[in-house]
């Protein structure tokens, strides 16, 4: 018979379980126990065992306290993040140990000042079928006092808490970028309708699965051992679906993409005195006074009127910022998404939960939902991810919305000048929207980063961002002139008179062209001398189709049909597919739509295609290999594509092609589909995503009508760089000189055979490289539907001998870095 008497390990404040800040342990995932708040600064055994294991960073033991069960004492909330500072271990693993015999010695101070709380959970982390009881009341206890006993279930009376069966699952993360933000999402709403516990191991780290934050700050990577366990509801279900969710990306769905931030890049070699260096993040020129935003936290009451109290004005402000999101969420435009997102962090359980127990240790609410927000914005930061990290200051401006409703406050209305360059250490979107009317002239932060919603949103503005300038931008004061380079990721304080008169004239004229640009329409574009260059759009739904239209796209480069496959059970059929190709179609009167045949594998996987995991996705079954190795999904979306009424206006387009196998089998479906339908030729294209297929473009041209390059997936194969992996962001860049030779290479295979070529990746919106393209051959860009008025403007300024100069240049340069020094030398010689 299981009857183990345990003592109080620690000198301290007895707290029930579910007062421990840390969802993991609060809600019983790991197993039922007891938190104590310490008083001192030594850990003891709680009953005779061996110790099995001592973390690493001191701050942690487990005991098999025999009986088949194992207890675990983890010395306050996230304090492995000390790395051991503070904490030594007075025992190894092996060693017996009777009750009250020191077990780790700590520094309670600093345990109190650098984690989110000292309380100390005592849990039974093994043990079938077992059940506390005698549970020790909420109050102090001394080092051996009596904390609760442990029997087997069938002699607890129906009385305790009872351990029910666990179902667990080791796997590994096969998501090429990790554990983000999408697939968290995804794993949380899962695990909210299994109504089962659910936590996720890694190592010595764990998150409950029904907060995003939690985990996101575990900072999966790809090939990350994980452990996923789960109790009562639909346990074996629901860790099913998280494998799946684990190893299989899936994409946010129809919603219309935003405008795509830049890669992280290091500052240019070559930048001009006094300078300093940032990423861009919205590209443009500004020219302005500075003026500094600061963030007003509003005074916080530190203690609160009672714990009944404050967590009735908890829930009052959570529910009112609820409401007002909710509201403002119903607005069109990419703001939507943003305040969607954020509603998904108000909702997070983790973040109430920090803040519950903090008010239950005596905090208000006010200052309890900022030290919650704090823990988790720490937890991000922590991760080792630049994109997670980035997240952070979306959970302050939730934290800050929601201490303001709780102390019935507005936040300080801003009133920054119009023209005004915009300094910041932090910027939150709703800051963001606030000064949307304000006729700002350009945003310089010393934080963030160009994959952060605040430059996703600037960029939907058209005002110039440049992020990341660190403490350097400290030094520029309020009032004093500054110069802000977004495509460069540059701020210049006080510039020489001679070279804010240049600036101004190329903003003059960028602005002058722009707009003659959107008035001109979708007329066809080309350079000062002549030679058309067509400007397209790239698209991913039918309203990406209209703003294309509105903004005077000549046609659609790029038709992204992973909408329709992905995030369902099955594949749509083609009469479902041929209803949303129309319908893009009809959005673009009279002009050509190039539809990409389904681009999924490696980081899109569809999971009802069953792909198997591979060790390498990127190189494995991705894009056109998938299509031939399913011909039933290849022939359904050649037959949607055929059924369309404007088919004379549509294009094909055969992704990840590496050799002319794949064009042949593909032209040989389509062929045989258009005999069957009675329809007439209907062009087909080959996507230059491959070095293999840049170095035959010759070979591929003669089966293709059209060739066009994927500039991102090509720069990261030719540099052997995963563009989702933040640690060689600063080195992805298409402006490298090999990417640019593959892409001469591609130009000139195709001219064998009088096949044009277009860009539809990043680099053809990118201002720099534009006209360093047109220079190697293309002759046809296709951007954001956002980026086609300055491009088309862009185009007009060129002439085709100048940019040849700029494109043999370019590659006969050492590296991207010095390639964008010459584009941006060229760009302000040619008064652009």
């Amino acid at each position: 018979m299981t009857d183990v008497q345990l003592v109080a390990p620690l000198a301290g404040w007895v707290l029930p379980l579910a007062a421990v800040p840390d969802p993991v342990f609060a809600e019983g995932m790991m197993g039922p126990g007891i938190g104590i708040d310490p008083i001192g600064d030594t850990l003891h055994a709680p009953c005779d065992g061996i110790v099995l294991t001592v973390h690493a960073a001191g701050h942690a033991v487990t005991l098999d306290a025999g009986h088949g069960m194992s207890l675990l004492m983890h010395i306050g909330v996230d304090t492995v993040a000390l790395q051991g500072k503070g904490f030594e271990p007075l025992v190894t693993p092996g060693a017996r140990v009777a009750a009250g015999d020191p077990l780790i010695r700590f520094d309670l101070d600093g345990v109190v000042q650098a984690a989110p709380s000292a309380v100390t959970p005592v849990i039974v982390i093994e043990g079938e079928g077992v059940a506390l009881l005698d549970v020790a009341a909420e109050g102090l206890v001394a080092v051996g006092d009596p904390l609760f006993r442990i029997v087997a279930a069938d002699d607890a009376g129906g009385t305790g808490r009872i351990v029910g069966d666990m179902v667990s699952r080791d796997t590994v993360v096969l998501l090429p970028h990790g554990l983000h933000a999408r697939p968290a999402a995804r794993i949380v709403a899962a695990v909210r309708a299994s109504g089962a516990n659910v936590t996720i191991r890694s190592g010595e780290r764990s998150a409950a699965a029904t907060s995003p934050v939690a985990l996101l700050s575990l900072g999966l990577a790809s090939g990350a051992p994980v452990t996923i366990e789960a109790r009562g509801g639909e346990a074996a279900g629901v860790i099913d679906t998280i494998a799946t969710l684990l190893s299989a990306e899936v994409d946010a769905g129809p919603a219309s993409a935003p405008v795509p931030a830049p890669s992280v890049r290091q500052p240019a070699i070559v930048a001009e005195p006094g300078a300093i260096g940032g990423v861009a993040a919205a590209p443009g020129l500004a020219i302005g006074p500075a003026y500094w935003l600061h963030v007003a936290t509003p005074d916080l009451p530190a203690n609160g009127e009672g714990v009944a109290v404050e967590r009735a004005r908890l829930s009052e402000g959570l529910t009112a910022v609820a409401a007002a999101l909710d509201m403002a969420a119903t607005e069109p435009g990419q703001m939507r998404g943003v305040l969607n997102a954020h509603r998904a962090i108000l909702d997070d359980p983790d973040l109430r939960a920090r803040a519950d127990a903090a008010i239950a240790n005596g905090m208000s609410a006010a200052a309890a939902m900022m030290t919650a927000a704090e823990a988790q914005e720490a937890q991000l930061r922590a991760s080792g991810n630049a994109r997670i990290a980035e997240r952070a200051d979306d959970i302050r401006d939730v934290a800050l919305r929601v201490v303001h409703a709780i102390l019935r406050t507005e936040p300080a209305a801003l009133s920054v000048p119009a023209g005004a360059i915009v300094l910041a250490h932090d910027l939150f979107p709703s800051q963001l929207a606030a000064l949307a009317d304000l006729k700002v002239g350009g945003f310089a932060v010393a934080g963030g980063g160009p994959t952060s919603h605040v430059a996703i949103l600037a960029a939907g503005m058209g005002v110039p961002m440049a992020v990341a300038f660190g403490d350097a931008i400290d030094a520029v004061t309020d009032g004093v002139t500054v110069l802000l380079d977004a495509d460069a990721g540059t701020l210049v304080a006080d510039p020489a008179p001679e070279r804010v008169a240049a600036v101004r004239s190329i903003m003059a004229a960028r602005a002058a062209a722009e707009a003659a640009a959107l008035v001109a329409g979708d007329r066809p574009a080309a350079t000062a001398d002549g030679v058309p260059v067509h400007v397209f759009a790239n698209l991913g739904s039918v309203t990406d189709a209209r703003n294309a239209a509105a903004m005077g796209a000549e046609g659609c480069g790029l038709l992204r049909t992973e909408f329709l496959f992905l995030d369902r059970t099955t594949p749509p059929d083609h009469e479902e597919q041929a209803a949303e190709y129309r319908d893009v179609v009809a959005a673009l009167p009279g002009r050509p739509v190039v539809i990409r045949l389904l681009d999924v594998g490696g980081d899109k996987p569809a999971t009802y295609l069953a792909i198997p995991a591979e060790e390498n996705p990127a190189l494995g079954l991705r894009g056109i290999r998938v299509a031939l190795a399913r011909p039933e999904i290849l022939d359904a979306q050649l037959r949607g594509i055929l059924a369309v009424p404007d088919v004379d206006r549509c294009r094909i387009m055969v992704p990840m092609v590496a050799n002319v196998d794949e064009m042949i089998a593909v032209r040989t479906a389509l062929d045989r589909l258009r005999g069957e339908l009675g329809i007439g030729p209907v062009p087909l294209g080959a996507m230059i995503e491959t070095p293999a297929a840049a170095a035959t473009a010759d070979l591929i041209a003669r089966h293709a009508d059209f060739l066009s390059i994927g500039s991102n997936d090509l720069t990261q194969y030719v540099l052997a760089m995963d563009r989702g992996n933040p640690a060689l962001a600063a080195g992805i860049d298409g402006l490298h000189p090999a990417v640019l030779r593959l892409i001469r290479m591609t130009c000139e295979g195709a001219a064998t055979r009088d096949v044009p070529v277009s860009v539809c990746g990043g680099l053809a919106a990118d201002p720099l490289a534009a006209p360093i393209l047109i220079g190697l051959g293309v002759r046809t860009l296709s951007v954001p539907p956002a980026r086609i008025p300055a491009t088309k403007a862009l185009v007009a300024g060129l002439t085709l001998a100048a940019a040849r100069d700029l494109a043999d240049r370019a590659l006969a340069a050492r590296d991207a870095a010095r390639v964008r020094d010459l584009a941006r030398r060229f760009a302000e010689e040619s008064g652009r």
